[in-house]
């Protein structure tokens, strides 16, 4: 009988933590929603405070396991070293913020209530400004899967969520000089379109 391929058991191990990491989520979405919810109540016009939340399907948490493990590979002599309870983002929730004046306030609602998540913040607009991103247990849900939450400008995420799509899954795009100087492009001027509507508009 053949050997049982790393992958194999990694994605057996990922149907079984499923249930802990559903659990995470709910757990951490709720504890956003409620202390930030004194801020939703007190937005203005335009401003807009959405939360979305998902869970890392299966195949992300092996590929991305593997992307960071020496080498960019599995080792077949240690294959019962790699667990994907070494991830941080099993369970994440974004907050997406528009215009982002209220970022630092949501950012320090939240850190009130997460006071010892390990800060790992994502640089973006050519590493002048930045998001913060968080990670930690929800421990009233789960000692052993890890939570992530970021609080993004509103129109920098949802680029995101298709420049993770069109770029990060993909390495030759990844890689390309050209794609990295086009992705920076479109954060500046996403960035200036938020400086400009904060210009405009008296809140």
């Amino acid at each position: 009988m053949p050997e049982r391929l790393i992958e194999d058991r990694l994605r057996e191990e990922y149907f079984d933590l499923l249930p802990e990491i559903q659990r995470v989520l709910w757990q951490l979405e709720a504890e956003i929603r409620f202390h930030t919810l004194p801020i939703l109540h007190d937005l203005k016009k335009p401003e807009q405070l959405l939360v979305k939340s998902r869970v890392k399907d299966c195949e992300s948490a092996i590929e991305t396991l593997r992307r960071i493990s020496e080498g960019r590979q599995f080792d077949p002599e240690q294959a019962s070293s790699y667990s994907l309870l070494d991830l941080p983002d099993l369970a994440g929730v974004r907050v997406l913020v528009f215009p982002d004046r209220r970022l630092k306030e949501i950012d320090d609602a939240l850190r009130g209530r997460f006071p010892d998540w390990i800060a790992k913040p994502i640089p973006y607009v050519e590493k002048t400004r930045i998001v913060p991103k968080y990670f930690g247990y929800c421990h009233n849900a789960s000692n052993n899967v890890r939570g992530e939450y970021q609080i993004v400008p509103m129109l920098l995420g949802l680029f995101w969520e298709v420049e993770h799509s069109a770029m990060y899954k993909f390495r030759a795009v990844a890689n390309s000089k050209e794609m990295q100087e086009r992705r920076a492009d479109v954060e500046r001027s996403l960035d200036n379109f938020e400086k400009g509507i904060e210009r405009f508009i008296q809140f």
